[in-house]
């Protein structure tokens, strides 16, 4: 991932635009490309800054966290349950459909520890 081009750039390039100069013009003068010079002056136009935004970050848990208190309460009703049951579970009753590691997520952002998997049938070659 490319790190951000300076601020610096950023408001000469805003800054020609602002004074008559075409967003491509002001590109090639500043050597940068036409589609940042555009991002860059519609970002000052609507923001009043040409800072970057910030980079990652959480942008999915939003969705989960809508769910938050019927995944609690399905817990409470069920301490036992597994991940795979929450998942079928969620699916079925709310048409919301999320991964097991989404899951896990939301858990241990709650300090909230579930089993792994499903208990395992008796083995056959048990000992006798």
């Amino acid at each position: 991932m490319a790190n951000a081009l300076s601020v610096d750039l950023r408001c000469r390039v805003v800054e020609a635009v602002e004074q008559g100069m075409s967003r491509r013009q002001a590109a090639t003068r500043f050597g940068v490309s036409a589609a940042s010079a555009v991002r860059w002056h519609q970002r000052y136009s609507t923001t009043g800054t040409v800072a970057p935004r910030g980079q990652g970050g959480d942008r999915k848990s939003k969705h989960v966290e809508a769910h938050a208190a019927f995944i609690l309460a399905e817990i409470m009703r069920q301490p036992d349950m597994t991940l795979a049951e929450l998942q079928a579970r969620l699916e079925q009753e709310r048409s919301a459909r999320f991964a097991i590691g989404t899951l896990w997520r939301f858990f241990r952002r709650r300090r909230i520890t579930r089993k792994k998997r499903p208990l395992m049938p008796a083995s056959v070659s048990a000992r006798m």
